[in-house]
């Protein structure tokens, strides 16, 4: 009896041990809460870079951490929605792509580690106290790209234009920060801008319509509607013989003219090395500045097929990009 005792003692004690390893082990599971603003070729690219630079140093989904991908498909309501989601799922980190996805986050937490990407100015946007030095849960990476040459681009290939129209949504605080410096950056080359805004989608074909006549090229940041809505802005602008100009390779791939633009897959890589020096406790958010991808990283992209259409002669110089 005395041994029949001794055994169910070790056998419960054994059971106890594995029942603790398998908590311990689901314990190990860093949780990572996904969200993302809308649907389209840029911040898709910058999650799936996240996604492998992740996996490149050995933190694989489903293995070792559990991403939760939550898409706000471009409405604020949805996106705060989301943010209160993973908040309360209580995720390790949580990542969110694009301003307003990130706005919502950190409106949300306090507490839990935020890295954002595809985000213009999070110091502007009030993300952070500054890019430099973040001081609170937030930090990550900006997509801002290099407006000036944009401008400089779009007056290479449209050499006549004088009048122009910044096209942007007018609730995307980081659209608002771009069109300033393209305002700005026009009129150093001499080119007088109007600035064409939607607040939602459904307003783009309008807008863009609105413009035939009136201007000689379009300027389009790295806005997330006018991306997602791109093949629109595309349709009534090229018809009508109104080159645009983009913020983003991928709005170029859906029918704009050109861009000299970031590679944001590269852009969510470098988040995802941020992220990886955070579950490793290697850093934090607060003392963890914004980072940028290099200058050299740029890349002129040209749609050819757009080109021929407005009859614009690719410059020489150009003809190799």
């Amino acid at each position: 009896m005395k041994i029949k005792k001794i055994i169910a003692g070790l056998l419960i004690s054994a059971m106890s041990t594995m029942i603790l390893a398998g908590c311990s082990s689901k314990d190990e599971v860093f949780r990572i809460g996904v969200n993302q603003f809308i649907t389209h070729a840029a911040l898709d690219a910058s999650y799936q870079g996240f996604v492998d630079a992740l996996a490149d140093a050995g933190y694989i989904d489903g293995e070792n951490i559990k991403l939760d991908l939550q898409n706000a498909q471009g409405d604020q309501a949805t996106a705060s929605t989301i943010a209160t989601k993973l908040v309360n799922d209580n995720n390790d980190l949580i990542l969110a792509i694009a301003t307003p996805s990130a706005q919502a986050v950190a409106n949300a937490t306090k507490d839990i580690p935020i890295l954002i990407t595809a985000v213009t100015d999070p110091a502007g946007s009030g993300l952070v106290a500054s890019n430099e030095a973040p001081g609170g849960n937030v930090s990550g990476t900006s997509d801002l790209t290099p407006i000036k040459n944009q401008i400089d681009l779009l007056m290479k290939l449209v050499p006549t234009a004088k009048n122009i129209a910044i096209l942007y949504c007018s609730s995307e605080s980081n659209s608002k920060i771009q069109a300033e410096i393209a305002v700005a950056a026009a009129a150093e080359v001499g080119l007088t801008t109007v600035e064409a805004t939607v607040s939602n989608s459904n307003e783009i074909q309008q807008v863009v319509q609105s413009l035939v006549g009136k201007v000689d090229a379009i300027y389009a940041p790295t806005d997330n509607i006018i991306a997602a809505g791109m093949p629109t802005v595309a349709l009534v602008a090229n018809d009508n013989g109104i080159p645009v100009i983009c913020g983003e390779s991928g709005m170029v791939d859906q029918g704009g003219l050109a861009t000299n633009g970031i590679d944001y897959y590269k852009l969510g890589w470098l988040t995802g090395v941020q992220a990886v020096k955070i579950i490793k406790g290697e850093a934090t958010t607060d003392k963890m500045p914004i980072e940028y991808l290099p200058d050299d990283q740029y890349t002129i992209q040209i749609n050819k097929e757009v080109a021929a259409q407005l009859g614009i002669t690719i410059p020489a110089d150009l003809q190799a990009e």
